[in-house]
């Protein structure tokens, strides 16, 4: 459950940052928060489609990373950037400040038709949000979805196929989980046990204090 009331913004609608560890169900959360009427903007597929074939970010990555960045369907060849990012300490500064503001752009979009169509809650799907330094000015409250790491690891390996090895990388490149935690507003435990039911009439509870 959040730790304490969620105290909606005066006027809708209310800019909410979720965020949480890869396995924690903030996808979940998320999908749940729409059906129930808010408006999402997801960060992370904002970043796929600049970095698609034809995506508005390539231009300049293949500028300051050269052409072999670009794969052969003309979307951003992921691994040879994740080389690249291990291989170069600057290379990932050089990438996110080609598309972050880009991100920015099109999320400042998303807003602004959320605010038209009437949304009472916007939530700002953002994963590294507690990495990044420039989302916590744009929002009211953040609301992290929390567990433990073994139910993380357990969680990525049973839908991915993924090795513990593998998860346990995912896990270390991103904000601990006491980072996230004391940056958050109100925490939703999802952790073993909880069961799906459980977690969408917790997420109901929320989507209920915005009138949704």
């Amino acid at each position: 459950m959040p730790t304490r009331s969620f105290i909606p913004a005066q006027q809708p609608p209310y800019r909410l940052g979720l965020t949480g560890g890869i396995g924690s169900g903030k996808s979940t959360v998320a999908a749940r928060l729409q059906q129930r009427g808010a408006a999402v903007i997801d960060a992370d597929r904002i970043s796929r489609s600049l970095t698609a074939a034809g995506g508005a970010a390539l231009p300049a990555i293949a500028r300051a990373f050269g052409d072999d960045l670009i794969a052969g369907d003309g979307a951003l060849n992921r691994t040879r950037m994740r080389e690249l990012v291990f291989a170069q300490s600057d290379a990932r500064q050089r990438l996110e400040a080609i598309v972050h503001p880009l991100i920015a752009e099109h999320t400042e979009q998303q807003y602004r038709q959320a605010v038209q169509e009437g949304h009472r809650l916007v939530v700002h799907d953002i994963p590294l949000l507690v990495e990044s330094r420039h989302w916590r000015a744009q929002l009211h409250g953040i609301l992290v979805i929390d567990c433990r790491k073994s139910t993380q690891i357990e969680r990525v390996m049973a839908r991915s196929g993924l090795t513990r090895e593998a998860v346990q990388s995912i896990i270390a490149a991103q904000a601990g989980r006491a980072q996230r935690l004391a940056a958050a507003d109100w925490v939703l435990y999802n952790d073993e046990g909880m069961g799906i039911d459980a977690l969408n009439a917790h997420t109901d509870q929320i989507a209920a204090w915005f009138g949704l």
